[in-house]
């Protein structure tokens, strides 16, 4: 699995545990969110995970979007990394939400990365990644 990186940052070593071992101990840096898991669980202890690993088990599987969201909206600052079923046209959209890694379960074409991520110069909604939406720049806000 190759896994693609938007921080300078050094990457997390540590493994990432299962939301509920993360909670029944106190030095675990790195968690990993399914699906059904809730991200709320992790706000109280932002300030020391350096990674928190999001699975996409189907792309079809939303849910992960609005965790990335809501940890990020909460001040969490680690890495938030995408894993599993992750696929190029999904990474631009994935980025607005938060996440800066990626670990895709099958390899992606790095070009069609890039194509995809320079397409849209605007963006028209609020989101996680601060971007300012088109319609605000329009009226000077």
């Amino acid at each position: 699995m190759v896994e693609l990186r938007f921080r300078t940052d050094e990457a997390p070593e540590q493994p990432a545990v299962t939301l509920d071992a993360f909670l029944d101990q106190s030095n675990a840096t790195a968690v990993r969110l399914e699906p059904d898991d809730e991200p709320r669980a992790l706000l109280p202890h932002l300030d020391r995970i350096a990674l928190i690993e999001i699975a996409f088990p189907k792309f079809r599987d939303g849910r992960g979007y609005s965790s990335a969201r809501i940890l990020r909206e909460a001040g969490y600052a680690g890495e938030l990394r995408a894993e599993g079923d992750v696929l190029v046209d999904q990474i631009g959209f994935m980025r607005r939400c938060g996440f800066d890694s990626f670990a895709p379960a099958r390899p992606l074409d790095m070009a069609a990365v890039e194509r995809a991520l320079e397409r849209f110069a605007h963006v028209y909604q609020p989101a996680a990644d601060g971007a300012v939406p088109v319609w605000k720049l329009r009226h000077g806000g």
